[in-house]
Parts: structure tokens; sequence; C-alpha cells
């Protein structure tokens, strides 16, 4: 275990392990540029480990260059440009390998792509240290992998954490705390709400809606509040960052909580991704999202039942209701097939008492504890 500034870090991949994923991109390299001159480029500062040891493996002839990404401001209606500081060679017409430490959004491969094919390279190809499949959604090509790793936040080997780790021969990732962090949905009137109360005593969890939140910030008029209140006023969706701050907010003021109830967020992949990195970066992750499953029907004939003494007039009327229930699958499909990529979707039966579906939710919550 080591300790970086605030954070603490586990090990995660041994020096072994990266010494043999470098041989096989060497192995590959030679194989594929015997004979040839290709251009190295190493993109400063995480690569300058990685590609340090492949051009010790590369027997034939070669440039290198080690560039930063860098910018300048183009014409009034380009704006700011990016480009390669540091390159000393000219690109046109050669064979270039861009090194990379760890391709996981994958925005610098395209900014690079498009500066390679401007500068008119023969060909060029890209040799990673690290790949994260899970958070690449780029369609740059990623040739040349030494191994795939899962979404974590890691250090060592070339990679910091601001500023410190870099120099770590093998590789750690963040010590990941003992939370247990669920996103439940429900449609209207499966109860989300009632069974939101009772899980979070039970186990202890905070419990946070995206509503009450929204409504608190307003009410005390915060940054956010007022931010989010100036979308509201003008008839606007009020925009992912916001909303992804104040729940942030809401979660910084538990910290050690021993996890969290997300109700009425996430509503996008968008939202989902958002709230994903931002639970990575404390060290934890979303667990599960669990969705109460309930008919139609009885949906509508448990909401025309509350709308007698709930007073609200979208539990009065079965066409409001039964178009509530509508949006309702329409926003859940998008997030059940994200998190169904994950394994992390689970679909529990709504119907019955109360406490059927408490048992029901509770074993679910119970083996992801386990």
């Amino acid at each position: 275990m080591i300790k970086l500034h605030d954070l603490e870090f586990e090990p995660f991949i041994s020096e072994e392990e990266i010494t043999k994923a470098i041989d096989t991109i060497a192995k590959r390299l030679n194989d594929e540029y015997t004979g040839r001159k290709p251009v190295f480029i190493g993109i400063l500062n995480g690569s300058f480990m990685f590609a340090s040891e492949v051009i010790k493996r590369f027997e034939s002839d070669c440039e290198i260059s080690f560039v930063k990404m860098g910018s300048y401001e183009g014409t009034k209606t380009t704006g700011e440009v990016k480009t390669l500081l540091g390159l000393g060679q000219e690109l046109a017409g050669r064979e270039v390998v861009l090194l990379e430490d760890i391709v996981d959004t994958g925005n610098t491969l395209v900014e690079v792509d498009r500066i390679l094919t401007e500068a008119g390279v023969a060909s060029y190809q890209v040799a990673t240290l690290f790949f994260k499949p899970s958070a690449y959604k780029k369609d740059v090509p990623v040739q040349i992998i030494g191994m795939e790793i899962p979404n974590k936040f890691i250090v060592g080997y070339g990679l910091d954490y601001d500023g410190l780790g870099r120099n770590l021969t093998q590789v750690y990732k963040r010590k990941e705390s003992k939370m247990t962090n669920l996103v439940l949905f429900g449609p209207p009137g499966a109860g989300k709400g009632t069974q939101a109360t009772i899980l979070k005593e039970k186990y202890d969890l905070i419990h946070i809606s995206t509503g009450d939140v929204f409504r608190y910030n307003i009410k005390n008029q915060t940054e956010l509040g007022l931010s989010a209140k100036s979308f509201i006023d003008k008839g606007q969706l009020v925009p992912d960052e916001v909303t992804i701050n104040m729940l942030n907010a809401e979660v910084e003021k538990n910290e050690g909580a021993n996890g969290f109830i997300f109700d009425g967020f996430p509503r996008t992949e968008a939202q989902a991704e958002a709230l994903s990195e931002s639970l990575e970066a404390k060290g934890t992750e979303v667990n599960a999202m669990i969705a109460l499953e309930v008919e139609d029907e009885i949906l509508v004939e448990r909401l025309l039942e509350r709308g007698k003494t709930s007073g609200r007039p979208d539990d009065a009327d079965e066409r409001v209701i039964r178009n509530r229930i509508k949006v309702y699958y329409a926003e859940t499909a998008i997030l059940k097939n994200f998190y169904q990529k994950q394994n992390k979707y689970y679909g529990v039966n709504g119907e019955g008492s109360i406490e059927e579906i408490t048992t029901r939710l509770s074993s679910v919550i119970d083996e992801l504890m386990n």
C-alpha cells in the first residue's frame, strides 16, 4: 500500500507483468518494421518509461520524438488549433508509431489522428501499454495493445496522480472503499420512495433524491441552485454538469458514508457516465441499478387510488398517468442497456406487499455486499 497526496493506492499490475507486455509489443514492432525506419512518437509526460523500454528493444533503425499536445489560435473561423510541440521530424510520407502509456477516453488520439493525417504520413499505428476498453468510445483504431485493464484510477510506470507516482516501477490502483452505491429505479406508482426510505435505514445508506436536491439548492439560493433556476426560468433543461455538481456536493457532505441510493439520477447515458467518473474519483463505483418491475395496469390502479388523497393532479388523470409510465420506460431502456453491459442491472418484482418487495430488494443488496 502507498499513499500519494491524500489518496491510498494498492498494488495492481506487477513489474513482471508490465515487462512481459512490453516484450510482446516490441516483438510485434520488430516483426512489422524490420529493415524500415519508423518514427516513434511518445506523448509526454506519461509515456516516457514505456517508450524508452520499447525503443531499447527495437532492432532496426528508427527516429523518436517526445512531444506534448499544444494549441495556438487559428483563424477566426477555426479558433483554437491543436498541434504537437517538440516534433523534430518532417512526417510527410513517413511510417509513424504513436507510443501511448494508456488509452482511456481517447480524446488525445482524436487530435493526434487529425494532426498526422494533415501531415500526410504514409501510415501510422497506435501502440499502448494499457487500454481501457470500457472507457474508450472513439473511432480511432488502437492496433497494438499491451494489456486491457478495467476502468480504474491507476498510477505508476509513467502515470501520475497530481504529479506523483510516475517513477513507480509497478502499477497501483486507487484503494476502493467498501461502499454500496445503488441506482434505484421504478415507474410511477412502483413504491420506489417507500422502499428507498426502508432500505436507507436497513443498510445505513444515504438517500439522494434528485428532486429533493434541486428543491433544496433553489430554495436556499446556493450557487448551483441559482444556476439551475436560471435554466428552469427560461424553460430549458438543466445541463448535466450542474446536476452532477449538485449530487457531488451531496456526496461530499457525507464523507465516510456506507454508500448511497441515487433516486431520479441518472436519466441519460451521459449522466450515468458522469456518475461513474465521479464515484471512481472517490475510489468507489455504482454497484447496481435496481429497477422495480410492475404491470402497467397495477401502476395505473395504484396511482388513481393515491390520487384520491395525495392532492396531486397528475395522480388523478389516467391519460397523464399512462404518459408518465411511457416516459419512464423510454428513459429506463437506455440506462438498462448501459448497466446490463456492466452486469449491474437487476430487475425486481415490485408487486405484492411492501414487506415482500423489501425482501426481494434486500436479497439483491445482500448479495452485492457479500
